[in-house]
């Protein structure tokens, strides 16, 4: 299979100063879910999707089944991206997305260098703070996991929704994804939480359909526990892919956030519960 080299891969649209937003996308998804949020971002933000070994543009490198694997990738490329670039940056992820940027978060903080100004997670329970390292941190929903027959995992995917009908009805397609979602499933059915010593200094903000069976609410506001700097529990009608048919109330609150964030810095004082 052709390889095919990363790359930013949604146009910037450059307001007042820079900021970088990195994305990531849930198991099995790829940079293209984030397709139409360039459109909703200030004018200098650059939106930075970014697509795990085996997914979207990176669809012909090998998958990767270690969480700790993955987030090493990760934060090897985006400390490249930081030593070139230097400009302020902020995280957001949903579902898996959103445990490899807490990860990625938790592991910039304890080295010491440059750290986002602003988490967003979404579609992802917290995990517990106090766990021990050896508790699994991350758990697909109940609904799926890697050992599923393939009827089976075609079903339930339907059902959760967030994969489009032509991937899971095609058998051609259904060849080429079918790995890579277990893979994920593989991976978040493995990944073991190594707590921070404490609660984040980077403020953070967590986003949630109101009917997602997967992560309800009420687990969603367990991430104020792991940030003394929680800006709030956001959830929107809907299910675990909540903003997929229209992004732009999701951005527009995207936005606000870390504008928040950025100017409590700058003022000297914390962001506290909004």
């Amino acid at each position: 299979m052709r390889h095919v080299s990363p790359a930013p891969l949604l146009p910037a649209r450059v307001e007042d100063e820079g900021l970088d937003l990195y994305v990531f996308a849930h198991a099995g998804g790829s940079s293209l879910m984030y397709q139409d949020w360039a459109a909703h971002l200030p004018a200098h933000w650059r939106l930075l999707a970014q697509d795990a070994p085996g997914h979207g543009l990176r669809i012909g490198e090998p998958l990767l089944t270690d969480a700790d694997a993955l987030v090493e990738h990760y934060l090897d490329r985006i400390t490249r991206d930081l030593a070139a670039d230097g400009a302020p940056f902020a995280f957001f992820g949903h579902s898996m997305g959103a445990m490899v940027a807490h990860e990625l978060t938790r592991r910039l903080t304890e080295r010491g260098g440059p750290r986002p100004v602003w988490l967003g997670v979404s579609g992802c329970r917290a995990p517990a703070p106090d766990a021990p390292a050896t508790t699994g941190a991350a758990r697909p929903p109940a609904v799926l996991h890697a050992g599923l027959s393939d009827p089976e995992l075609r079903h339930r995917l339907a059902a959760l929704g967030g994969t489009p009908a032509r991937v899971l009805d095609s058998p051609e397609l259904w060849s080429f994804f079918a790995p890579v979602v277990r893979a994920d499933l593989r991976l978040l059915e493995t990944w073991r939480h190594t707590p921070a010593l404490d609660p984040l200094p980077v403020p953070v903000s967590a986003f949630c359909g109101s009917s997602d069976a997967a992560a309800r609410p009420d687990q969603m506001a367990r991430w104020s526990e792991l940030s003394d700097r929680f800006l709030g529990l956001r959830p929107y009608p809907g299910g675990h892919f909540y903003f997929q048919s229209d992004p732009g109330a999701l951005v527009a609150a995207v936005v606000r956030d870390i504008r928040a964030a950025v100017s409590t810095d700058r003022a000297g004082t914390p962001a506290g519960t909004r």
